[in-house]
């Protein structure tokens, strides 16, 4: 799976069956992912629906930058995110590590 099937079908799909999380994160990231099939896409958990879109839309709480091939690793449980993290493959501006570790549940 590649990051724009994680972050626009995958993402949703966890998010529609457990709407908790979304309630839970309640902020804007923008995901910066560097690569091929990567892009830049906006997760607004502050709306009831319609969480992901395509592009830097608005003002984001967190900006998380990652490579693809490492995304899928981490959303797959191939790679550890907090390891990843500690190794500089995942970076997140500004740190927010509360929203960082609710993030943890979407992406687990």
């Amino acid at each position: 799976m590649n990051a724009k099937e994680i972050l626009e079908t995958e993402i949703p799909n966890r998010l529609k069956a457990k709407p908790e999380i979304a309630k839970d994160v309640n902020a804007v990231v923008h995901f910066n992912v560097t690569g091929d099939n990567g892009g830049t896409w906006t997760l607004d958990c502050t709306k009831p629906e319609n969480w992901v879109t395509s592009g830097a839309n608005g003002t984001p709480k967190m900006t998380i930058s990652v490579t693809a091939d490492d995304f899928s690793k981490i959303v797959s449980k191939q790679m550890n995110a907090q390891m990843a993290a500690m190794q500089g493959k995942l970076k997140f501006k500004p740190m927010d590590m509360g929203l960082a570790m609710k993030l943890a549940k979407l992406l687990a």
